[in-house]
């Protein structure tokens, strides 16, 4: 591994450190059982007090043997440019959200990926990190 490589890493795990410490923060207010429109709202403000750069529902187009299409997708939050944030708020996260984000990341060409489900009791059962 390089050093920037090294550095690159440091950032980004401080990245997810904060995103997690701004999601914790959110649950803590709100708790479990809000729509998911409510928690990416509210992760948002969090983020933005805590000047962190963010992009909201960025357009993720689906690239097809050399063909871009619009097929509607949109990140939920893209971090720093460099992580990409997907917010739930349902029962039980299933291999289908974590294999979506995958999927996103891969199309994006990010490295790693948060999804983060508020519907819990304890915010810590409800997040999944995932490095491509």
């Amino acid at each position: 591994m390089h050093h920037r490589d090294t550095e690159d890493a440091e950032m980004v795990n401080k990245l997810t450190e904060q995103i997690i410490g701004a999601a914790i923060e959110v649950h803590k207010a709100l708790g479990p059982g809000l729509l998911e429109s409510a928690y990416e709202e509210c992760m948002c403000r969090e983020l933005a007090l805590r000047q962190i750069r963010f992009d909201r529902q960025r357009p993720l187009p689906v690239e097809y043997k050399g063909v871009k299409l619009d097929c509607g997708y949109r990140l939920d939050l893209l971090v720093a440019e460099a992580v990409v944030v997907e917010i739930k708020a349902v029962e039980v996260i299933v291999p289908v959200h974590e294999a979506q984000l995958l999927t996103y990341l891969k199309l994006g060409g990010w490295k790693i990926g948060l999804l983060i489900n508020f519907n819990v009791t304890v915010l810590k059962d409800g997040i999944r990190r995932r490095i491509l």
